[in-house]
């Protein structure tokens, strides 16, 4: 998963961006607002954490220039990171279009759940858990299980893994695979996706996941589904 992170303060950054990256996200770190619909039209981005108070715009603006862009960019789901703690400043931010609003200063374990709970709902996905055959995933502690025993999957494996089964039968370019695995200033490698998914494949079974030849790689849906 991608997470674009809009945050001012450099402490505050590092911090989140760290620990965010040791649970195999993708982050890439922006200092102000300016380039943020840039950003979103250039590459897929699963979430936005948006500070409030950045130099030049104000995050109440960028978010409500961003609600007001078609999908799918207009619908990425938003958390405010932020020290504005008064009820009105929190209802502005909701009523903005921000998914979920949390108050500095935070516990990054709790930022984390929310994050986790943000992507359920925008994947409409009730349950912590994927299921699909026999493979279990676990996105709240990014564990995999086949058939009951723990898969152990490299943190770009695991990115390929989740991308493909968060949509059974969306069918991902390997473009979209890498923006999945690959931050901003990352080397990517020609043949990366290629590799990664060969892993899993041993690993979870030769069908977990297929190919369209010249379009994309996907995960099946489950029968019935």
């Amino acid at each position: 998963m991608r997470i674009l992170l809009v945050e001012d303060d450099r402490m505050i950054g590092e911090a989140v961006r760290d620990s965010l990256r040791a649970e195999a996200y993708v982050v890439d770190w922006m200092q102000n607002g300016s380039g943020v619909d840039a950003a979103l039209a250039a590459g897929h981005v699963d979430l936005v954490l948006l500070d409030l108070g950045l130099p030049g715009v104000d995050g109440l603006q960028i978010l409500r220039r961003l609600r007001a862009r078609p999908a799918p960019e207009g619908a990425t789901p938003v958390i405010v990171i932020t020290a504005r703690d008064a009820i009105e400043s929190r209802i502005a931010g909701l009523d903005a279009g921000a998914d979920d609003y949390l108050v500095k200063p935070f516990d990054v374990d709790e930022l984390a759940a929310r994050i986790r709970s943000a992507l359920r709902r925008s994947s409409g996905r009730a349950a912590p858990d994927i299921v699909l055959g026999g493979v279990r995933i676990r996105p709240a502690t990014r564990e995999v299980e086949r058939d009951g025993a723990p898969v152990l999957l490299s943190a770009r494996e695991y990115a390929i893994v989740e991308a493909l089964a968060a949509r059974p039968g969306a069918i991902l370019s390997r473009a979209q695979l890498e923006e999945r695995m690959y931050g901003w200033g990352d080397e990517v490698e020609s043949n990366a996706v290629e590799v990664h998914i060969h892993a899993v494949r041993k690993k979870l079974g030769t069908d977990f996941i297929r190919n369209v030849r010249g379009v994309g790689y996907f995960v099946p849906k489950p029968e019935g589904a």
